[in-house]
């Protein structure tokens, strides 16, 4: 072996080494921050909103993230902030900034607050750079049904005053579960047995103004009488109750009236059904048709929104966080 080739060799290999790592030097990788916000609508009555800068790892030094804050709303008049900068202190990954609206008196329509983060030096920017927030006006009344904006239930749609801002649209079927899971995921009437007619329920909502008197008032399949209310059945406005296949229905169903079947089953019928309720008179006031739905789905149908919206099955409902039914809840598990 050529010893003082090797020798040059090795040397020239070490340069080119030395010289590709000192090529490469820069400053330290930034921290990359995102943004992420509790609400996007805030009232100037009630609460408030956080905002949230998050690093990807902890800081290793205090930052100091300058913010700017701009659209139709005035900061200090129409809202507050608990700071102009967040700041995320060494070691800490997290910084937050509170919103919160200012009851002014004034009849000035929704505004927008824009909140975005100035140039900084310290961070990486990976998402979230510019957010709007929509103020609601504690005195403004969009649909004009003399409820503001601020505490209408249903801001775009005009209602009643006694229901929150929304409509009242009567009694009506908000949920019905028809196909109870296999298992005990099935056992909708809480009474730790899963059976696939006892388990079955219609869930019934009060939206009008006043009482409502179910004595006599019959529950059909395609078939026959399946049950009849017992006297004294009476469903307060804004009230729910819920009837059950059979059973011996165990829990608070959200405090809603429970009852079972007088014929022992409702027997809802999986590939198509119509279920029907008549008043006392036999006149027909609800009507509820299986047909069309999915045969065997194991889970509820309920109206999404509650009460306004078309019914949906459940596992197509984020808000419901994997429940497959809620018999005298609403599809997030909280009472009406």
């Amino acid at each position: 072996m050529n010893i003082r080739s090797f020798t040059l060799k090795s040397f020239f290999y070490l340069f080119s080494i030395s010289i590709l790592f000192s090529g490469c030097e820069s400053e330290d990788i930034k921290p990359a921050l995102s943004l992420n916000i509790s609400n996007t609508e805030l009232s100037e009555v009630t609460g408030s909103i956080t905002i949230t800068a998050t690093l990807n790892s902890a800081a290793l030094q205090n930052i100091t993230i300058p913010l700017n804050f701009s659209g139709t709303a005035i900061k200090d008049t129409d809202y507050t902030a608990s700071t102009n900068s967040i700041i995320i202190n060494r070691g800490q990954t997290n910084g937050v900034v509170t919103i919160t609206g200012i009851t002014d008196g004034i009849v000035e329509g929704n505004e927008t607050i824009d909140f975005v983060i100035n140039t900084s030096t310290e961070v990486l920017i990976l998402s979230g750079q510019n957010i709007s927030i929509n103020l609601l006006d504690a005195d403004f009344d969009a649909d004009s049904d003399g409820v503001t904006d601020a505490n209408d239930a249903c801001p775009n749609v005009p209602g009643d005053v006694a229901n929150n801002g929304c409509p009242f649209v009567g009694f009506i079927i908000n949920e019905v579960l028809y196909d109870p899971a296999d298992g005990i995921a099935g056992d909708a009437n809480g009474d730790g047995t899963r059976d696939p007619n006892q388990d079955e329920f219609i869930e019934f909502f009060n939206s009008s103004a006043t009482s409502i008197d179910l004595s006599g008032y019959s529950i059909s399949d395609a078939s026959q009488v399946r049950h009849t209310f017992p006297s004294g059945t009476i469903v307060p406005s804004k009230g729910v109750i819920v009837v059950f296949g059979g059973g011996n229905p165990t829990g608070t169903f959200g405090g809603a009236i429970v009852q079972t079947a007088s014929t022992g089953s409702i027997n809802m019928t999986n590939s198509g059904d119509l279920v029907t309720v008549k008043t006392n008179t036999g006149a027909t006031i609800l009507t509820f048709d299986i047909n069309g739905l999915s045969g065997n789905p194991n889970e509820a149908f309920t109206r999404f929104p509650d009460i306004y919206g078309n019914f949906e099955r459940y596992s197509n409902i984020p808000e419901a966080n994997g429940a497959i039914h809620t018999p005298g809840t609403k599809v997030n598990g909280i009472s009406f």
